[in-house]
């Protein structure tokens, strides 16, 4: 069975999510070289981009269920694999050959994100200590780090290969530490909390309480999406931004969303209900403030408050399924149906703006308060819904 101290645990996990990130901020970056290399419009790239959602959600559903009992060895896997798909990604040019690409890194990201969250809360239940938040913090950290490194490398006239070998180096090395833990699991079923034990939960029991909490986190990555996707066109386009000053609105997004999570994790784990409150009030309202603020830096305070408001959520909610289903596959259930977030958030805000101005369009996305605080009043009125599920034999 995978056992390992609560540090070396937590420092593996970190170091896979700050690598995992590193590569997304970095392709990020690099996409107005990739745009040009494909020798593509705009409008036909945005079409080839989908690619990774599609194959990032079933991937997401199928390996969650397999992983269940072999957390380390998956992600020891699925890191490899996407590393694999970074080099694949950096050999390719055209759209014919680069939307095949992007389907192979979606599937094997979504994959190494199912199982990410499944190792930590396994690492969480071996140790008895908080993992998500320090982990989930790692990821955008190195996004805001990579990012920029990007720009610094392609003045530098650093080719995209180049650049994307260099993210799958670092993403191999980062689950290198689990070479020495996987050989020591037997069987690939037991549960950290039960040792040589399956736990044989009652899938449907799972399924429809992770459905629950991935829609939940959905919500929030709704507007987490559209942060990273519309903000620096807000002010750019509606707020009278410079190049620069505009381009910060995801950085500070991002920025706010570390802090608020490594401050969680330095502090006595808050209520789930609580955190989803505050995701509700000042998440929504953080980003209605940032789309009908006046001017660029009332918005990006906005940006802040929504970021410091929802970023400890997703992590709390993925704690909450591992500490309610010792199985751990309700955190895979969550991780999978959470993401589809990353689809739905795009089309929604462009349907949006058919009918009304980009800024109106964001405000609207304060709607995703409605089922964070009803969910909140459930869970008010009805606290055994958050009790410990407990597993039936087979």
């Amino acid at each position: 069975m995978f056992r390992v101290t609560a540090g070396a645990s937590g420092a593996v996990l970190v170091s896979v999510s700050g690598a995992w990130g590193a590569f997304w901020g970095t392709w990020s970056a690099l996409l107005p070289a990739v745009l040009e290399r494909s020798g593509t419009t705009p409008a036909e790239f945005g079409v080839v981009l989908t690619a990774v959602p599609l194959g990032a959600m079933p991937a997401m559903a199928v390996v969650g269920r397999i992983a269940v009992g072999r957390e380390p060895r998956a992600l020891l896997l699925t890191g490899f694999s996407l590393a694999s798909g970074i080099v694949l990604l950096g050999g390719v040019t055209g759209p014919a050959a680069l939307a095949p690409a992007l389907l192979v890194v979606g599937a094997t990201s979504g994959a190494l994100d199912v199982c990410l969250n499944s190792a930590t809360a396994r690492a969480e239940r071996a140790t008895g200590r908080p993992l998500f938040q320090a982990v989930h913090a790692a990821f955008p950290v190195a996004v805001i780090a990579a990012a920029p490194l990007t720009g610094l490398a392609r003045q530098a006239d650093v080719g995209v290969r180049t650049v994307l070998c260099v993210c799958a180096l670092l993403l191999a090395g980062s689950v290198l530490p689990l070479l020495r833990a996987a050989p020591a699991e037997r069987g690939g079923h037991g549960s950290a909390g039960e040792p040589g034990r399956r736990p044989g939960p009652s899938w449907r029991s799972p399924w429809v309480w992770g459905t629950v909490l991935g829609a939940l986190g959905g919500c929030v990555l709704v507007v987490e999406n559209a942060v990273e996707q519309w903000s620096v066109l807000l002010l750019e386009a509606h707020r009278n931004a410079s190049a620069v000053l505009a381009s910060a609105a995801p950085a500070v997004y991002m920025g706010a969303l570390t802090v608020s999570r490594l401050v969680v994790q330095r502090m006595a784990p808050p209520r789930t209900r609580d955190l989803v409150v505050l995701g509700a009030v000042g998440g929504c309202g953080g980003i209605a403030w940032a789309a009908l603020a006046p001017t660029a830096w009332l918005s990006l305070t906005g940006f802040a408050v929504c970021g410091l408001a929802v970023g400890p959520l997703m992590p709390a909610l993925l704690g909450h399924a591992g500490r309610t289903d010792p199985s751990g596959y309700t955190v895979s259930v969550v991780s999978a149906v959470s993401y589809g977030a990353f689809l739905v958030s795009p089309l929604l805000v462009g349907s949006l703006t058919r009918w009304v101005s980009l800024p109106v369009a964001l405000a609207c996305l304060s709607s995703m308060a409605v089922p964070l605080l009803a969910a909140a009043l459930a869970a008010r009125l009805r606290p055994a819904w958050g009790r410990r599920r407990t597993p039936t034999g087979r």
